[in-house]
């Protein structure tokens, strides 16, 4: 009796399955709290401030992606990111004013809208769902976007197991 050969369908199906994941920053995020550097816990003086700058060892926010922001009530000058985004520029691997969710948002929708989505022409997409790391659903939304003009179908899920999202008609 011969053994059956097993066919793998998703594999000839010629679906292109992409992770999201895979645009994950490398980078560790670090926090950048203005707080610290506020007199009485409420008032950024400038003279004051610039000093503390000036004492900081910016090396330890090498390769980082650091996030700036304030978690006292009080109001920040604006020209006070710009004295912190000095310092970063050229240390920090990115700087952000802002939480780590929204440095996410921002990330993923500048990267795939930077991608070249001619490369999956007339392809059957399928947008991976599960996955370990915390993709927000803004690049959900903004793949679908870039996609559609080119590929001929994007389903969300798993190759076995998909929930269709686009189909291209045929064209009779």
């Amino acid at each position: 009796m011969e053994a059956e050969t097993l066919i793998n369908k998703v594999a000839e199906s010629g679906i292109i399955t992409l992770n999201l994941e895979m645009f994950y920053p490398e980078k560790e995020f670090v926090i950048f709290d203005i707080k610290d550097y506020l007199f009485q816990g409420m008032i950024l003086k400038e003279k004051d401030f610039r000093e503390a700058l000036k004492q900081i060892d910016w090396l330890i926010y090498q390769d980082k992606i650091v996030l700036v922001n304030c978690t006292a009530d009080a109001i920040i000058p604006l020209w006070a990111y710009m004295l912190i985004e000095n310092y970063l520029t050229g240390i920090a691997a990115d700087s952000y004013q802002g939480s780590e969710k929204d440095y996410l948002m921002m990330h993923y929708k500048k990267t795939i809208e930077s991608l070249d989505v001619k490369q999956y022409a007339e392809q059957r997409i399928v947008i991976k769902g599960c996955g370990q790391k915390p993709v927000p659903s803004v690049a959900y939304a903004v793949i679908t976007k870039v996609l559609k003009p080119y590929v001929q179908s994007i389903m969300f899920g798993e190759p076995c197991s998909t929930v269709p999202v686009f189909k291209r008609p045929r064209v009779l």
